[in-house]
């Protein structure tokens, strides 16, 4: 597919000829005729590269760009701006906000095509291993889950802290089950016989891109978008297709704000080459001796990725009403590692939310443990926001 390109201009000589010259080129083009309408256009588009003027009446270039950058979703976007200042320092300005490159207008069209052509270079995705090692948090914030055991709420969890993100931003979010063959998210969530995930391991590395990606992304009731594994318990030997799954994990954390992923249990290898690539990353224990055991090493485990323990953050899922059932201070105690928040158990709620194909923060979010999965949502967004 040809890149395509947003220009961001009030001057409307500009989008017209501009554009009309890189369509020639073969770019796909999109235009904004102001700054306000630039920041929704770059954030429902996610263009490939943005061609930014600097004065403009609502919203100046500068200001956009600061906009762009603070924003995960839109922050790894090219920004190349052109205006008719010529000042030194106005240029400085303009690289201190982030922008990527600077063209003074009137623009020679094979000048501008030259910085078109080197910022794409730069930036835009070539062969087989390109940006597989680039850390996601260039773009949308991604959050790993995971237990060390199955049968622990992980999937749950996944599903309810995705739609708790969407009902606090009410933007793009992404949830993604990433255990071939184990899937259970599908039938909790009205969707058939996905197979998103067993499409991506089976083709080649460099099949997996961002458009690929994007089309197999299914649009569901609750404002998520999702991305499933199969339930043919045959698809778990695609668990050995790493690179696919590094692939899939850099593409995803492209598509929107905030990414979910449920990493299921244990730590196989292709866990512990995305764990690394989450802005953060939740383990899910049980208040019973046993799981606090075999979670304590399991965090242990993590740790030696290289990931900083500050960034892992323990839920207890307490799923079953029971007096065996530790507190939070107690598992805490024997865990040896801060517990992050406690989510009770709810029976009841999850069989509303399963009758109605839909997460459970979103079939009854007054509900006490639908709060909770909102707090961990909260927690998420302030931690992104502060990174």
């Amino acid at each position: 597919m040809p890149e395509k390109i947003l220009i961001i201009d009030d001057d409307v000589d500009t989008l017209r000829l501009v554009g009309l010259m890189l369509q020639r080129q073969g770019y796909q083009i999109a235009a904004a005729a102001n700054g306000s309408q630039g920041l929704t256009k770059a954030l429902e588009d996610r263009p490939d590269l943005i061609l930014l003027d600097v004065m403009m009446p609502d919203m100046d270039g500068y200001e956009v760009t600061r906009r762009l950058r603070k924003n995960p979703a839109t922050a790894a976007i090219p920004i190349l701006m052109f205006t008719a200042k010529t000042q030194l320092d106005d240029k400085v300005t303009g690289f201190e906000v982030g922008a990527d490159d600077y063209l003074t207008k009137p623009t020679h069209p094979t000048e501008l095509q030259a910085h078109v052509k080197s910022l794409l270079a730069r930036t835009v995705p070539k062969g087989d291993d390109a940006g597989l090692t680039a850390r996601s948090d260039q773009r949308g914030y991604v959050v790993g889950v995971i237990s060390v055991r199955a049968g622990m709420g992980v999937s749950s969890l996944s599903a309810n802290v995705a739609a708790g993100l969407f009902n606090r931003i009410q933007s793009d979010v992404i949830l993604a089950e990433l255990t071939p063959g184990q899937g259970s998210l599908g039938m909790e969530l009205g969707v058939s016989n996905p197979k998103g995930l067993t499409e991506i391991l089976q083709g080649k590395t460099v099949e997996v891109t961002r458009e690929k990606v994007q089309a197999i992304l299914l649009p569901h009731n609750s404002g998520l978008k999702l991305f499933l594994s199969s339930e043919n318990p045959r698809d778990v030997e695609l668990v050995s297709e790493v690179r696919n799954f590094e692939a899939l994990a850099a593409r995803l954390a492209s598509l929107a704000r905030f990414v979910v992923l449920d990493l299921g249990s244990g730590l196989p290898t292709f866990a512990q080459k995305l764990l690394p690539m989450c802005n953060e990353q939740i383990v899910v224990v049980e208040g019973v001796p046993g799981s606090i055991l075999h979670t304590k090493i399991l965090i242990d485990e993590i740790v030696l990725l290289g990931i900083d323990k500050s960034t892992i953050h323990v839920v207890l899922n307490n799923r079953q009403r029971s007096e065996a059932q530790m507190s939070s201070t107690q598992v805490q105690k024997q865990l040896g590692y801060p517990i992050a928040a406690t989510i009770t158990p709810a029976p009841e709620l999850f069989v509303q939310a399963a009758r109605l194909h839909t997460p459970a923060v979103v079939a009854q979010p007054s509900n006490m443990t639908a709060q909770q999965f909102l707090k961990v949502a909260d927690a998420i967004i302030e931690r992104e926001k502060a990174r």
